[in-house]
């Protein structure tokens, strides 16, 4: 079910969302001191292509570091990405075929916000590690 899942959404979503992703990395590795956000972006990038059976949770032991990481990353561009995934969402649910892949990328805006102190995992190992806060695809 979940390669079913992962063609379909690789057709109408993960394309686009793989896209915008790796717009966003090469943006980040021009200004040279954004770097590591250019790297967090291209961690989507291949996670938004392919998702269905991986999970995303939270990093134990993560503070003040991720924390100012994010700030600086929603200020770059994880509010415009975050505004994609509203509305291709909003779009795909428009359809009943698209409900599910609508549902995908509302679960994927929790990445686009946050991506650090986040750490993306198979679902099995999200359930083995029993992390409350774990988004599954």
């Amino acid at each position: 079910m979940r390669l079913i899942g992962n063609v379909i959404w690789f057709v109408f979503s993960g394309v686009w969302i793989f896209i915008a992703y790796t717009f966003a990395a090469i943006l980040c590795f021009l200004l040279i001191i954004t770097i590591p956000f250019g790297v967090a972006a291209l961690r989507i990038a291949f996670f938004g292509l392919w998702p269905f059976g991986r999970a995303v949770v939270p990093q134990p032991g993560k503070g003040a570091g991720s924390t100012l990481g994010n700030i600086i990353w929603f200020i770059i561009g994880g509010w415009y990405l975050t505004l994609l995934h509203i509305l291709a969402g909003i779009l795909l649910c428009v359809t009943i075929i698209g409900i599910p892949l609508g549902i995908g990328n509302f679960k994927m805006i929790t990445v686009s916000l946050r991506p650090f102190g986040r750490e993306i995992v198979s679902v099995e190992e999200a359930r083995r590690r029993n992390v409350s806060g774990a988004v599954e695809f």
